[in-house]
């Protein structure tokens, strides 16, 4: 599988529909498998931290979330084929299992979001087999109770959802010891699934326009955005073009 060197975060060169291909052949593995979803802002964060560049590029799986991605892409003489949203990728996932075929974990999240989503998801999916959850908001002592529980239920597929770079961090950490084929860390997800954060509308999505309709509705996001312009003039500058045969 071609990768794309985006500031050392490797992103790999796939679809929408040849990442879901990607999970569906993960679970049929015995092994785990880490998969990331990096948008602009944690790509900048990883370029300023090795240690976390190094956990990033660590995943079996690591797609390009944000539309800047995929312009960071098209800059580097490199393109990827479309941006590939941890949200959309997890909810076809979901969809793919809704027979019950494969049972599910949700771990993040303030307390109460995770059941909502599972609530909302299950009134969707009747036959989805949810066989655990726990919030994001733990010490050491509720950490190891965490790490026990999805140890015990064994997760087919386990969403992280503590934001990066924690979630990253957490995933490297502990994947190995699990039990769970399929590890992804996805951020806010779970917000959206419980229907407590709006997503922006399709018109927005489709414009590559998501974070023009957050900062609408979140002005306080505005100095948080300028990480956008900067991203895009380190790529220019600081990128490592890519040559015909040249890709990782």
């Amino acid at each position: 599988m071609n990768k794309i060197d985006i500031l050392g975060v490797l992103v790999d060169h796939v679809d929408m529909a040849g990442a879901l291909a990607r999970l569906q052949g993960f679970l049929n593995e015995d092994t785990a498998h880490a998969v990331f979803t990096p948008n602009s802002e944690i790509i900048m964060v990883a370029h300023k931290d090795p240690e976390f560049c190094k956990t990033l590029n660590s995943g079996d799986l690591i797609v390009a979330d944000g539309i800047g991605v995929v312009y960071a892409s098209k800059i580097l003489k490199a393109p990827l084929p479309e941006r590939v949203a941890g949200f959309d990728l997890s909810s076809k996932l979901i969809e793919s299992v809704k027979d019950g075929s494969r049972s599910l974990y949700f771990f993040g999240g303030k307390p109460g979001v995770a059941e909502l989503a599972i609530q909302n998801l299950k009134e969707q999916y009747p036959d989805l087999c949810v066989c655990g959850f726990s919030d994001g908001y733990f010490d050491e002592a509720k950490e190891k109770q965490i790490i026990e529980d999805i140890k015990t239920k064994k997760p087919d597929i386990l969403f992280v959802c503590l934001g990066a770079p924690k979630q990253e961090k957490w995933i490297a950490d502990h994947k190995d010891e699990l039990g769970a084929k399929l590890l992804l860390g996805v951020g806010g997800s779970l917000d959206v699934w419980a229907g407590t954060v709006e997503r922006a509308p399709e018109k927005y999505q489709k414009a590559g326009l998501e974070w023009f309709y957050r900062l609408m509705k979140q002005p306080s996001r505005f100095f948080r955005m300028l990480s956008l312009p900067k991203f895009g003039l380190t790529v220019l500058f600081k990128g490592k073009r890519v040559k015909k045969g040249d890709r990782v």
